[in-house]
Order: structure tokens, then sequence, then C-alpha cells
């Protein structure tokens, strides 16, 4: 099994990243996929969407597997990664990853620290998706060398869609510095409403964006199910799952499915 390692970035919060994470997640999950969640943000907002309110009591998190790694200790039956309900497993993110992260400065191959974590678990699973704080520092550096793929969420803002550029720009650098397999997979519009002005930047985006990158058909809507899905524990296929956010998460699943199905072609291809 080759895992599809797939980056959900965006250096700008509140965007729906770690929704995004939960509900592509559960998707992949529902279409008999083995699935492995990454939250690789100190806060840990994916950890406590899965139901760990608390997640820096944890006595285990993402800090250290990531830490074992720098230490070249990684243990084989991986006691960090937990399952849930909804059938996949996460390795929860906590405070310590800001530790980790600042004591990357003097690691040799920091940019690498997590990929070596990946490359450790990755033969178990079709996907693994990467829940990526917003900003573009050193966990994100990681998380980015470590994918296959970046997915990018754009709240449906001018300014939201004018600062991709930036993220844009990273991930171009890691391709040609570090991880020359690194693609921008697609850019969806999240937090999507009927207004004219929505509308006008779901346009705007799709022109300017569309020449230089894959746009993806998948709009998110802007609906209070998809807050509340932190505090019901529990994905929104679940919450509503005849609702106009879980079909969007259903489109969203099976539009990453099919690029990933167009990767193991061209990794079939390859080898031959």
């Amino acid at each position: 099994m080759n895992a599809n390692v797939i980056a959900i970035a965006n250096q700008k919060g509140g965007v729906g990243k770690s929704t995004t994470v939960y509900n592509l997640g559960a998707g992949l999950a529902m279409e008999g996929k083995k699935v492995l969640l990454l939250d690789v943000d100190p806060q840990g907002d994916l950890t406590k969407m899965l139901g760990l309110r608390k997640p820096h009591e944890l006595p285990l998190t993402l800090a250290n597997a990531m830490s074992d790694v720098i230490e070249g200790n990684i243990p084989s039956n991986h006691p960090e990664i937990m399952h849930h309900p909804e059938h996949f497993d996460f390795v929860a993110g906590s405070r310590g990853l800001s530790a980790v992260e600042v004591g990357l400065v003097n690691v040799m191959s920091r940019e690498t620290i997590l990929k070596q974590y990946i490359d450790s678990v990755k033969r178990n699973y079709d996907y693994i998706l990467l829940d990526c704080r917003p900003s573009l520092g050193m966990l994100v550096i990681n998380a980015l060398s470590a994918s296959d793929h970046v997915l990018i969420p754009v709240q449906a803002e001018y300014l939201a869609a004018e600062n991709m550029t930036e993220l844009v720009g990273t991930v171009q650098n890691i391709r040609r510095q570090i991880n020359p397999g690194l693609n921008i997979c697609g850019v969806f519009l999240t937090m999507v409403n009927e207004t004219k002005f929505r509308k006008d930047v779901v346009t705007t985006v799709k022109t300017e964006f569309g020449r230089r990158l894959p746009i993806l058909n998948t709009v998110i809507p802007a609906t209070i199910r998809l807050a509340e899905i932190s505090a019901a524990g529990k994905s929104i296929f679940l919450h509503e799952p005849r609702g106009r956010a879980a079909e969007a998460y259903r489109n969203l699943t099976k539009e990453v499915l099919e690029i990933g199905d167009k990767q193991r072609s061209k990794s079939a291809n390859l080898s031959r």
C-alpha cells in the first residue's frame, strides 16, 4: 500500500482547514479507504474536533512522534496513533509541537523530520491527511516536504484569495529544493453564501488563479452546521447527512479520490 499524502494548507487562519481534514477523512473512510489524519497544528483544533478536548494533557501526540524521529528512536508499534469511531486513525496535535518547531533549527535535515515519521507508517494507509497550522513556518515546511499533494481551502473573500500567492510561492520553492514530487492538486472555496459579492469572488478566483492552478468544482457552503460539528464531536456526514455541507464534502471526497486514482495510474506506468 502506497499512501497518498495530502497537506491541507493555507497560511491564513479560519478558512476551514481542520473542518476539511475531519470531513474529508471521514468521507474517504466511508469509501472504504484506510485513512490517517495528522494534526500538525500546536493549537490542536482538529484534535479537539475529534473529541479530545484537552490535547495538551495527552501522554502521546505528534510532538512525541517527531521527537522520537529526531532522537533516532521510532517505536515500531506506534502507540501515538488513535482510532476514531468513524473508522479512521489519527495522531493528535498539542502545544508540544511549538517546542519541536523551535528545536528543529538545530537539527540535521530539519525539513524532513515529519516525512521520516510518515514514511514509517504510510504502508498501512491509502490516504494520510495533514492539518497544517496557519503559518509558513518549519512545521508547515515539514508537512509540505512530506506530501505528494497540497489542497488549499480559500475563504470566499478577495484578500483571502490574494494571500494564496505566498503559499503558492512556498510550494514552488519546496518543490524545487526539497520535494520535487509536490503538486498543488486543488484549490477550493469555503464559507460561500449566496450573496452577489461572494459569487463575484468565486468567479474572480476561477478567473485569476484557474490559469495557473487547478480549481476544484467543490464549493463548501457557509452553514452553521459545519460550525456545530466541533461541539457535536462527529463529522458532517453524521451530524446532518442530507444537508448542503455534507453533499459538498461528498463531492470533495470524490474529487480527491479521482486525484488519487490518477497518481496511482502514473506510479504504475513509471514502474513498468
